[in-house]
C-alpha cells in the first residue's frame, strides 16, 4: 500500500479538495449514466408472434436450448431482452 503524506495542506483544503473530486465524478456519473431498463416477460404466444414462428417451432428451439423459457406455475415465459440478444448473436 502507497503512503501519502500531506504536509502543508490543512484538513479544510484537504476536504474541500476531496469535496471537489467527489462532485465532479458525480457530475459525469449524472451525465453518463444510463439506467437499467426492466426485463419485460413475454408469453409463448407472444413471444412466437414477436419472432414469426409457431408454437410448435418455439417449443423445439426451448428444447434446444436456442431460448430459455421461465416457469411460473403452469405457465411459460420468455425475457424479451434474451430473445432478442439470441437473435442478434446467431447471426454472427
Amino acid at each position: 500500500m502507497e503512503t501519502i503524506q500531506f504536509i502543508s495542506t490543512s484538513p479544510t483544503a484537504l476536504a474541500n479538495l476531496i469535496d471537489e473530486k467527489i462532485k465532479a465524478q458525480l457530475e459525469d456519473l449524472k451525465q453518463n449514466f444510463q439506467p437499467k431498463e426492466p426485463d419485460e416477460f413475454m408469453s409463448r404466444k407472444e413471444t412466437a408472434d414477436l419472432l414469426k414462428i409457431s408454437l410448435t417451432a418455439l417449443h423445439d428451439w426451448m428444447n434446444k436450448g436456442i431460448l430459455k423459457p421461465y416457469k411460473m406455475g403452469n405457465k411459460t415465459y420468455f425475457s424479451r431482452k434474451q430473445v432478442t440478444e439470441t437473435l442478434f448473436n446467431s447471426n454472427k
